[in-house]
């Protein structure tokens, strides 16, 4: 089993905020993958997908964003899943906005979402995918709370849908193979 993990804050009014990258790319995972129903599962919705022989949880944490840690290594103790079997999946304010990156490993960038799991997980040794959100004209907490604009939809729609293929390519192949595949250009 694989643990797809994507941040974000639980909520309407969060809904289609630029904080929810990481939400709304694994309902694009579960819509692709006909993932079984939504259910309550340690501080996460979560789903259930297969790809081939590989089945994927995937997890939206309802702990708000700085408490993501919590729900994440609650679901890998639950399932005594290692961090080889972990992907996590957010909103990234350094790379320009509908930017897919993936990394092996590394700090949290700043995110409080990130910084949450890996000092829950005791590692910074968890591969991710990053989505670029920019910084905007209000920068911090404004930015990434506020909704994507209408004109930058069709942009955003095709990052969560590469972030969505990326996912699920690191599932089958390794952080290596979907390395290889995603990053550089947004084609």
């Amino acid at each position: 089993m694989k643990l797809i993990a994507g941040l974000g804050n639980p909520g309407l009014e969060y809904a289609v905020s630029r904080h929810n990258c990481g939400f709304l790319t694994i309902d694009k995972i579960a819509y692709d993958l006909g993932a079984d129903r939504e259910k309550k599962d340690h501080n996460n919705l979560t789903r259930v997908a297969r790809r081939g022989k590989e089945k994927l949880l995937l997890a939206k944490p309802q702990t708000y964003m700085n408490n993501s840690g919590m729900a994440v290594s609650a679901l890998l103790r639950y399932y005594k899943l290692k961090l080889a079997d972990l992907l996590i999946i957010f909103d990234d304010m350094d790379l320009e906005p509908a930017t897919v990156r993936l990394r092996r490993n590394g700090s949290s960038g700043g995110h409080n979402g990130m910084q949450s799991i890996i000092e829950q997980c005791g590692s910074t040794e968890i591969a991710r995918i990053k989505i670029g959100i920019g910084h905007g004209w209000g920068g911090g907490a404004s930015h990434v709370l506020g909704r994507f604009e209408e004109e930058t939809m069709p942009l955003f729609a095709t990052a969560f849908t590469r972030a969505a293929q990326a996912a699920i390519c690191w599932a089958e192949y390794g952080i290596g193979e979907a390395m290889n595949r995603y990053n550089g250009n947004k084609e």
